[in-house]
């Protein structure tokens, strides 16, 4: 008898498998800029005569164009008269733009009007070099912090001295601050109140105009430290103007250089300051006192 031989393949099932194509990963969508400057200008006319015609400009911002990304510290540095206050003045309407664009969280800064421009108003917030005369000496802290919060109605009257001890917390203050006036404390304490009104909103971005100049340096250098913790806990953008180009290197992610009205030069901190390529860049930076030079 014939032994069957025996198939050395297994069978297998007819059917055709098809194998589906990898999923295409795509790639995240880029972040549109916080904040967007093209071609700004801001000119200020010089009137002569008895009819007081305007016979030429000021140009303090003269073409400035410049992005910034959320979550960023933009440092802007030069010395006074440059234009760079003139610069946060206009992007917080302030003053008129001569002609330009700006625009924030994709809509036009210039041509915002009722509850647009009153949300604007919330998402951007400055603090202003003199503590002194920014706060009302006849309102208190609680008032001069919640003022802001009532009117846009974001708390309940009921809820005021809850939210403003919170806020003299988050700035190194203690809550009963809030029942004195502001002549009861110091420059770098009226400062502080100052970042905790703007920060009372919470703003998507805060102006810092030359925020730390008036203050002594021990003191500067402890509010410097706070701006980084508030950006840090709050995801906060700021906009850091400053003559100071030393200040800026410890808290800027990007810098630039005005001169004249103009940007002269910008890029990362750690390379304008390392590395700067304009003559006024390095007369800044040689301007900055150092230790044992």
């Amino acid at each position: 008898m014939a032994l069957q031989q025996q198939n050395p393949f297994p069978q297998t099932d007819d059917r055709i498998i098809t194998l589906k194509p990898p999923v295409p990963q795509t790639a995240p969508k880029p972040q549109p800029p916080l904040l967007e400057v093209e071609d700004l200008n801001t000119w200020f006319p010089i009137k002569k005569g008895i009819f007081a015609r305007t016979v030429d400009y000021v140009r303090a911002v003269n073409g400035v164009s410049f992005t910034m990304q959320a979550g960023e510290t933009l440092g802007v540095v030069g010395e006074s008269g440059c234009g760079k206050s003139s610069l946060s003045r206009t992007l917080l309407r302030l003053v008129p733009a001569h002609s330009g664009k700006a625009k924030f969280c994709g809509k036009d800064i210039f041509s915002l009007k009722g509850a647009e421009l009153q949300q604007f108003r919330r998402d951007m917030q400055v603090v202003f070099q003199d503590p002194h005369a920014t706060l009302n000496p006849r309102h208190s802290i609680l008032d001069i912090l919640t003022e802001g919060m009532l009117f846009h109605k974001l708390i309940k009257p009921s809820e005021a001295q809850d939210v403003a001890a919170q806020l003299l917390q988050d700035v190194g203050l203690q809550p009963d601050a809030m029942n004195r006036y502001p002549h009861a404390f110091s420059g770098g304490q009226r400062q502080r109140i100052c970042i905790a009104r703007a920060l009372a909103l919470r703003p998507k971005m805060i102006i810092c105009d030359e925020a730390v100049s008036a203050l002594d340096l021990s003191i500067r250098a402890q509010v410097l430290n706070l701006l980084a913790d508030l950006k840090a806990k709050y995801n906060l953008s700021y906009l850091f103007i400053t003559h100071d180009i030393g200040v800026v290197e410890h808290i800027a992610d990007n810098i630039i250089i005005m001169f004249k009205g103009q940007i002269v030069e910008r890029g990362p901190a750690e390379e304008v300051l390392l590395h700067p390529q304009e003559a006024y860049t390095k007369r800044l930076i040689a301007a900055v006192p150092r230790i044992g030079v």
